[in-house]
């Protein structure tokens, strides 16, 4: 079983930064593909960012392409989340999760173990 602990969440003015950081233990990390996600209040689930077994490959939503940037570090078991020119949109409870696939994965359904969740709010 994998767990999955995000940190770096926050409160931010309009166009501030935030790191989310995600640490895992469990299951082979270097074997997993990682995501982001996040969940608006009274909104569903969004997929942000994924990033493949290695690093190679990432994928973004297109609502945060150009602003936030995904990366992993396999010797610390831990994922990154950068996010850039924050916009009060950007305001969620942001989630962690590991895959069962090594590549990029954008569906909820390909991720078999979820954070706890790590609040983001940014003000106008």
């Amino acid at each position: 079983q994998v767990q999955l602990v995000e940190s770096g969440g926050g409160s931010v003015q309009a166009g501030g930064s935030l790191r989310l950081s995600c640490a895992a233990s469990g299951r082979t990390f270097s074997s997993s593909a990682m995501g982001w996600f996040r969940r608006a209040p009274g909104k569903e689930r969004d997929f942000v960012a994924t990033i493949s077994w290695g690093g190679g490959s990432t994928y973004y939503a297109d609502s945060v392409k150009g602003r936030f940037t995904i990366s992993r570090d396999n010797a610390k078991n831990t994922v990154y989340l950068q996010m850039n020119s924050l916009k009060p949109e950007d305001t969620a409870v942001y989630y962690c999760a590991s895959s069962r696939y090594p590549t990029t994965q954008t569906t909820p359904g390909k991720y078999d173990a979820w954070g706890q969740g790590t609040q983001v709010t940014v003000s106008s």
